[in-house]
């Protein structure tokens, strides 16, 4: 009998002590309360000891210092504890190629001329990259003007309208692409009208009717009057805008799709393995009590599951551009372009001015024999107006240069590191919130159900690797219609950047009746792209075979011999009224 109740009594003592172990705070729910009210929440909702038999949904049964009504808040709580950590996340991306997009339209005055990549650099290295190139525009056309009103003095005055309307395209072509301006076209229009106004000035001995310029513009192309420089110049144009309005134009999309990727709300199913994770060890008085990290994962993954979809096209999209940014650092560079475009321009001025006697014998040729003016004469001999210098040649070497290279190559070395870090980011998002303090790695933790290691095998990425998810139910079979459209934007950009690559162009804006984009350019898709990347001028133009056009013969006339007779004075017309203000 004695020994009959010692054995009683070891028993009961046993199951007191395993009782006491299994719920330390069922007597008292203090630190719940601290830590309940310390979100905000009223502190009268947690009863003073645990409740046994508590009407949870979704936190083990048992002795819980939880009520219903305190379940259904911390469930609210869970929601913007999940969200917090991805809206920090995406925000930083976000702003990251945002404030360098902000500040890619600002007004042109807002920066001190001379200074620009000094304020590029200082605004927390922020890329300014589309006020670059806006201003390389601006600054081109300034340095044109400034040059050629010391060259060639009122004769540029009297015709600045003809460069002014030639940047005016420039810019319009690069905000709106080729869905506003035609490069190609542009570029022939002002080639001609430039033709137009100095062929009139070499033969000012003649008079010259609307129909006779028009013919004279026609075989623009075939005369050649400008050497290789436009050919040249258009290839080159082309490609560095292609490029350069592209790229920017992929910076800007960065935060649109991270902004909208990050305004998906999260599934109730998601929303309740958040609030199990997150307060359901509040409920088993075990506040301090970490959630698993592999647990963690798992219940990350499910709720980012069409999240981590994005990432394939988002890495994509990503390669592009840095394949793009190779090209604004090579053969597409826009600031090497525009730099020296007002040379650029001058040498063709030259080579009209230097090959007029025969461009004029073959117009004279095609179009017909003009008729001498009336009043004509010279006012300058040969002797005053004698012009022996010429502009310096555009080299390498000049360059505007820093410690990196160009300013557009530091520019572009920085942003190539900040797209190569954003890489991989959404299928990243479930390690980069399960770490840091509020997650361990240890074996005694908080493992869904009790304090101890979490057994279940962790998930992969994506929606179609949730099936056996054991912590989040996932619908594999409905896809995030917001997820899922942003997609498509990224492989559609992805295409204008690889175009571009190419140096084509596809119109980015469309039409308004909502027709496809125009594709124009330079066609380079082939190695070939780097062979004809000198944009200095340095390689041989490919021989071309000209085209000959009618001529239209005409007896010999006294007008024929004043013609021949004349070239010389004609000449010295033109150099008079182009460059006699440089020589005072």
């Amino acid at each position: 009998m004695n020994t009959m109740l010692v054995f009683s009594t070891v028993y009961t003592l046993a199951l007191l002590f395993v009782s006491t172990k299994a719920e330390p705070n069922s007597k008292s729910c203090n630190e719940v309360r601290a830590a309940y009210s310390s979100k905000g929440f009223n502190v009268n909702d947690v009863p003073n000891k645990g409740v046994h038999g508590a009407p949870l949904k979704v936190c083990p049964q048992g002795y819980s210092c939880c009520t219903l009504e305190m379940e259904e808040k911390l469930s609210q709580q869970s929601h913007s504890d999940l969200k917090a950590p991805i809206s920090q996340l995406s925000s930083n991306l976000q702003s990251t190629f945002k404030q360098r997009h902000s500040h890619f339209d600002q007004p042109q005055d807002q920066l001190a001329k001379g200074s620009l990549l000094q304020v590029h650099l200082s605004v927390g290295d922020g890329f300014v990259m589309e006020e670059f190139f806006r201003e390389l525009l601006d600054n081109a056309e300034h340095a044109l003007n400034d040059m050629f009103v010391r060259t060639y003095g009122l004769m540029y005055v009297h015709n600045a309208e003809l460069f002014k309307h030639f940047f005016q395209e420039l810019k319009r072509y690069y905000v709106s692409g080729s869905g506003a301006v035609n490069l190609d076209s542009m570029l022939s229009d002002f080639w001609e009208d430039l033709l137009e106004r100095m062929f009139q000035l070499v033969n000012v001995q003649y008079e010259f009717s609307d129909a006779y310029m028009e013919c004279v513009s026609r075989h623009t192309e075939q005369l050649k009057p400008f050497g290789d420089v436009p050919r040249k110049l258009r290839l080159q144009l082309t490609r560095a805008f292609v490029a350069a309005r592209t790229f920017t134009r992929g910076l800007a999309l960065m935060p649109e799709v991270v902004n909208k990727v990050s305004t998906v709300s999260a599934s109730p199913s998601c929303v309740r393995a958040a609030m199990k994770m997150l307060y359901c060890p509040y409920c088993k008085g075990q506040v301090a009590l970490k959630p698993c990290q592999n647990y963690c994962l798992n219940v990350m993954r499910g709720c980012l599951a069409n999240q981590a979809d994005l990432d394939t096209e988002w890495n994509n999209f990503l390669d592009a551009m840095l394949s793009l940014a190779e090209r604004l650092e090579g053969p597409f560079n826009f600031e090497s372009v525009m730099d020296p475009i007002d040379v650029k321009i001058s040498e063709a001025i030259m080579n009209m001015q230097e090959n007029s006697m025969q461009v004029s014998q073959k117009v004279f040729q095609g179009c017909g024999q003009p008729k001498p003016g009336n009043g004509f004469r010279s006012r300058r001999s040969v002797k005053e107006t004698g012009f022996t210098g010429r502009f310096r040649p555009y080299s390498p070497d000049a360059r505007p240069t820093t410690a990196a290279g160009t300013s557009l190559d530091r520019l572009t070395t920085d942003v190539k590191k900040r797209l190569k870090h954003a890489k991989q980011f959404w299928s990243t998002l479930p390690e980069s919130v399960c770490a840091g303090e509020r997650i361990t790695s240890r074996d005694d933790c908080w493992n869904g159900t009790a304090k101890s290691r979490y057994e279940s095998v962790v998930m992969g990425n994506g929606l179609a690797n949730q099936v056996s998810n054991p912590d989040v139910e996932v619908d594999i079979t409905k896809p995030d219609v917001v997820i899922r459209s942003q997609i498509a934007v990224l492989k559609e950009m992805t295409s204008w950047l690889k175009a571009a690559h190419s140096g084509n162009d596809i119109s980015i804006d469309q039409d308004e009746d909502g027709s496809g984009g125009q594709e124009s350019g330079s066609g380079c898709d082939s190695p070939s792209c780097e062979a004809d990347g000198d944009i200095y001028f340095s390689i041989p133009p490919t021989p071309i075979n000209p085209r000959v056009f009618k001529v239209v013969h005409q007896e010999t006339t006294g007008g024929d011999r004043m013609a021949h007779g004349s070239m010389a004075l004609a000449l010295c017309g033109l150099t008079l009224a182009l460059l006699a203000p440089h020589w005072r």
